[in-house]
């Protein structure tokens, strides 16, 4: 085999290896963002479970300004449209509700739209009162939206 040839065949070999890894790259980092856009989904749903289960009637106007804050369309409609009698009802009964997020999964994602499920549960009391605290359990399906490159809930349903 002569020598041009050899070179040729080498120079061959390089740039094929050479495009192999630059494909290889850019096949990772797509993994990555997609795998980064699903946590954030998740992240986003346990975030807006935890701000509707985490409610003191000391504090009730910063945990409402929370939920709605993770929220988007039609939930953050129905949660401003509640939001007054949600704070009044708080505040009467001396609520203090503190959930905690037991599991999330990713039912779908999309470019612009997500739907993920959340297990929660929450415990409430009432201040002042002798009753013991009850124990709630919950369950929800949340539709998201990307709105303005952040996940937001877009509608929660019980069940």
């Amino acid at each position: 085999m002569s020598a041009r040839l050899l070179n040729w065949l080498l120079a061959a070999a390089v740039a094929l290896l050479g495009a192999a890894a630059t494909w290889l790259v850019v096949q990772d980092r797509d993994a990555q963002a997609a795998w980064d856009d699903r946590q954030a989904v998740l992240l986003a749903a346990r975030a807006h479970a935890v701000n509707l289960l985490s409610l003191d009637y000391r504090t009730i106007d910063a945990d409402v300004a929370r939920i709605l804050a993770t929220s988007t369309g039609a939930a953050r409609a129905e949660y401003e449209a509640g939001a007054g009698k949600l704070k009044d009802t708080t505040k009467s009964g001396k609520v203090v509700q503190e959930g905690v997020v037991r599991a999330t999964g990713l039912v779908s994602i999309g470019p612009r739209t997500a739907k993920a499920l959340v297990v929660a549960d929450g415990q409430i009391r009432w201040d002042g009162s002798r009753n013991a605290p009850q124990e709630r359990f919950y369950r929800w399906e949340m539709d998201l939206a990307r709105t303005g490159g952040v996940w937001l809930v877009s509608k929660a349903v019980q069940v």
